[in-house]
């Protein structure tokens, strides 16, 4: 099973005062980038994977998306998602993504933000939204870079001059990451790039984008603590077609 620490009370509450829990899409600065890739909702059906407060649930059923699913593991986040919707083609059910068993050829759009990097079984669950998706049916997602994820320590760091250096070590070691982030132990799942995009293809996959994200010049005007992105790509989007 996935581990829930969304429900782990010092982890969500950390969470919670996140910029991008506070101010949902707008506060996610991948997010421009995200939208960039998403085809029109009208009349989609839609299916968000690790769907937390459902801010991205509820933007697509305001794009017009027939319906929309959320799905998470994390009884809290779900909670808060059901309080803070009230459009009734939106539902939202508890679902471990590592044994998930979505209904076949029922979505045309299959969409995560920073979910899959949680999931051991990456393989398994590719399969399960292959079979998911309508004919010409588009799965999109983010996920934490490999080169970000990698290290046994991430953190960033700093010479005598003040310079930050991100440590990438140990990338061609796949397998379990932990991390001490809002809370200690997190569990993550770090793959390479290459066997990210392997299973993507053995999946039945077409690959439309990737794109590693970094802050643009318009987002550094007006963010410019955001410049220290540009040293290492936090962020991994990727567009798919069946």
């Amino acid at each position: 099973m996935t581990q829930n620490i969304y429900d782990d009370p010092g982890f969500f509450e950390g969470y919670s005062r996140l910029q991008r829990s506070v101010e949902g899409l707008a506060g996610a600065a991948e997010w421009p980038a995200i939208r960039a890739l998403l085809p029109d909702l009208h009349g989609l059906d839609v299916v968000d994977l690790g769907c937390g407060f459902g801010w991205f649930c509820r933007w697509a059923a305001e794009q017009g998306a027939a319906g929309v699913l959320g799905l998470d593991v994390s009884d809290k986040m779900l909670e808060r998602a059901r309080v803070e919707t009230k459009d009734e083609r939106i539902r939202y059910d508890r679902a471990d993504l590592e044994k998930l068993e979505l209904p076949k050829a029922s979505f045309d759009l299959v969409y995560s933000s920073l979910a899959f990097h949680y999931i051991e079984d990456f393989a398994g669950l590719l399969a399960n939204i292959r079979q998911s998706l309508k004919s010409g049916g588009r799965l999109i997602f983010s996920i934490e870079h490999p080169i970000y994820m990698a290290p046994r320590q991430p953190e960033w760091l700093t010479d005598a001059d003040g310079g930050k250096t991100w440590p990438l070590s140990a990338y061609q070691i796949e397998g379990k990451r932990l991390t001490n982030w809002l809370a200690e132990g997190v569990v993550k799942q770090h793959r390479t790039m290459s066997t990210t995009l392997n299973l993507l293809i053995k999946s039945g996959f077409a690959i439309a984008h990737v794109e590693e994200w970094s802050p643009s010049d318009e987002d550094l005007a007006l963010h410019p603590d955001w410049v220290i992105e540009r040293e290492r790509p936090m962020f991994l989007l990727i567009s798919t077609r069946t």
